[in-house]
């Protein structure tokens, strides 16, 4: 059971970090005041595979639809995929993804929408920079140098997973270490500086809680390991940038009340200092970080 002794701990251990700043930016003309304000990202999602029906928008115009909505609702920006990545989805070639991905990203974003493109091909997300992406949301850690480069070159920014792989549909068992969270930001340390170099200055981290890992099927070690690492997320204020997260859900334990498991995560990163959310539920994510900044 999560009490205030386990918080009381970590900021006798960690203390220093939740006092560092992150950077802040503008993505096309908008500003992003982490330092005082958390931002919140919707979910579109074009895979029929994606289980989160309310997210899965199978035509353009529906997407469009949606994306609207989500910015009406309180969404800084949409994060839209073309590939699932549950383990049993279908895989999704180049051409299938730009089919899906270009015309809701011109759409949205002729209609003055800030787009984020999930992807780890590399002419996919160079085609979707092109279409008006403001984000890519790399979900693979192969040719790095090659994306970032193309990101900057178009003045977007990125957002750096962590994944144990050369990208999110493929991998195996997850390693903890002796401290999943040093993991991360040794790993995150690198792929900042690969991106810095290539001159990229607007770069989120993402420590992928969502991904498929054979080892974290079991919902119990799974969960315990998202609490726990949203708890921990302030540590990853060190490196000097924002952190994002996608609030999963835990089904195993919400059953018919899933929709109310991202808000619950949402107070677990809230306290973790997040400064971006990733969510399917933009009203409801809303109401909890408007609640608590109440305080």
């Amino acid at each position: 059971m999560l009490q205030l002794e386990h918080l009381a701990e970590l900021v006798a251990e960690h203390g220093e970090a939740l006092r560092r700043p992150v950077r802040e930016f503008d993505l096309r003309g908008r500003r992003f005041a982490f330092n005082s304000r958390p931002a919140i990202m919707g979910v579109i999602n074009l895979s029929p595979d994606s289980w989160y029906r309310e997210s899965v928008c199978l035509t353009a115009e529906r997407a469009l639809r949606r994306g609207q909505v989500l910015a009406a609702q309180g969404a800084d920006l949409v994060d839209v995929g073309a590939e699932s990545t549950l383990a049993h989805a279908a895989r999704v070639d180049e051409p299938g993804q730009n089919s899906r991905l270009l015309p809701v990203v011109r759409e949205l974003a002729a209609a003055g929408v800030l787009v984020s493109v999930e992807t780890y091909q590399p002419a996919v997300a160079r085609a979707c920079l092109e279409a008006g992406a403001a984000v890519l949301n790399l979900t693979g850690t192969a040719q790095t140098d090659e994306i970032c480069r193309m990101v900057a070159d178009h003045d977007a920014g990125v957002i750096l997973c962590y994944v144990q792989g050369e990208n999110v549909r493929e991998v195996g068992d997850f390693d903890f270490g002796a401290d999943p969270v040093r993991l991360m930001e040794d790993f995150f340390a690198r792929q900042i500086e690969t991106a810095t170099r290539c001159r990229l200055e607007r770069i989120l981290v993402d420590p992928g809680l969502g991904f498929y890992y054979r080892n974290l099927q079991d919902s119990a070690a799974r969960v315990r390991h998202q609490m726990r690492t949203f708890l921990n997320t302030f540590r990853l204020r060190r490196l000097g940038f924002p952190v994002c997260h996608a609030l999963p859900h835990a089904f195993e334990y919400f059953g018919e009340e899933v929709r109310c498991a991202e808000p619950f995560f949402a107070v677990l990163a809230a306290l973790g200092r997040t400064d971006l959310f990733r969510t399917h539920e933009v009203p409801r994510i809303k109401a909890v970080l408007d609640t608590l900044a109440v305080y």
